[in-house]
């Protein structure tokens, strides 16, 4: 395969790409972003396998602080979500909301029932163009 090939492949590859990236997705605004991350969210606590697939939603600097020990882990993997009953974000400032969730589940080794509250905090990276959690996972030991 000659020079002049893999340029035209590789700028064939490009030109499909930045063709493909739909014009109404770099039109979102924070709120439409918001909107999606608290969706995604809700969806991975609710129906993933287990919680720690949210810490993808936590905030870096938040996991720098209170890094997850392998007891946390744990506890996050011996859980069911059976329910999860969000309120609709409220605004703090510009670039933070809250949301507060009252979150069902079960454990599986005792199937014992509980629910807890979480006081969600959500903060707009601009950067990124992203929401980031800064209140960690779910506290799933707190009783209410």
């Amino acid at each position: 395969m000659s020079v002049r090939s893999v340029i035209a492949a590789v700028l064939s590859a490009a030109l499909l790409v930045a063709c493909s990236t739909n014009p109404i997705e770099k039109m979102k605004n924070k709120e439409t972003v918001l909107e999606d991350t608290l969706k995604l969210y809700a969806a991975t606590i609710r129906w993933g396998d287990d919680m720690t697939q949210g810490l993808g939603f936590v905030d870096p600097e938040y996991l720098k602080i209170h890094p997850m020990s392998e007891l946390d882990l744990a506890r996050y993997k011996q859980i069911k979500v059976t329910g999860y009953d969000d309120a609709p974000a409220a605004p703090i400032n510009e670039n933070e909301v809250r949301q507060v969730v009252q979150i069902s589940f079960i454990n599986v080794n005792t199937q014992t029932m509980r629910q807890v509250v979480d006081n969600q905090v959500w903060r707009f990276d601009a950067t990124q163009k992203r929401w980031w959690l800064t209140t960690g996972l779910p506290d799933i030991t707190r009783r209410n």
